[in-house]
Parts: structure tokens; sequence; C-alpha cells
């Protein structure tokens, strides 16, 4: 007798999120950075934006992600704005780093 196999059943990155408090976690984090993003792109010149992602949050430690050394150097002179930004808006941030993304080639 062949037993009849069953596919395993899938799920939703949100139901597996919801399955794992360190996924769900995890999940927190990723949409509180992008949120910060958004709180703080009007700050940005617009043809800087592109050149921005939102980063990973570690305690009162936020980083940007940032595609060249040009990008963020003009960053660095906005940390001030942008941070006094984020307090502003509720969020306790007392660095902000900054990760140059070397592209592949």
């Amino acid at each position: 007798m062949n037993p009849i196999r069953r596919p395993p059943s899938t799920l939703t990155i949100h139901q597996a999120a919801g399955n794992s408090p360190s996924l769900a976690r995890l999940t927190e984090l990723v949409r509180e950075s992008n949120d910060r993003l958004k709180a703080i792109e009007s700050l940005l010149p617009e043809a800087l934006r592109p050149a921005v992602k939102a980063g990973p949050i570690e305690g009162e430690s936020w980083c940007l992600l940032v595609s060249g050394n040009a990008a963020a150097a003009k960053i660095r002179q906005l940390l001030p704005l942008i941070q006094a930004r984020l307090l502003g808006k509720g969020w306790k941030v007392t660095s902000i780093r900054l990760k140059i993304l070397i592209a592949k080639k």
C-alpha cells in the first residue's frame, strides 16, 4: 500500500512571522526602518533619494545604506537634521551609521 503523499502546506511570510517570535521581530524592525526612511525622505535632495536605502536597526542606532562615497558625504552633512526629524517623530535614535554599498562588477 502506498500512502497518498500530501505536499507540505505553504505559509505566507506573514503567517510564518506570526508563528515565530524572532521572525516577527525581524519583520517589525524592517517595517520600522522603512518607516524611518519615509520620514526623512523629504530632507534628502531629490536626486539623492534613489541612492539611500533603509538599513538595520540595532537598539538606538540606525544604519542607512548608501550607494557611493559622494552620496555618503552629502548624507553626513544632513545627519543632524535627520536625527532631529526622527526624534521629533518619536524614534529614539542616538546614532546613525552610513554603510556604503559597493556595486558588483
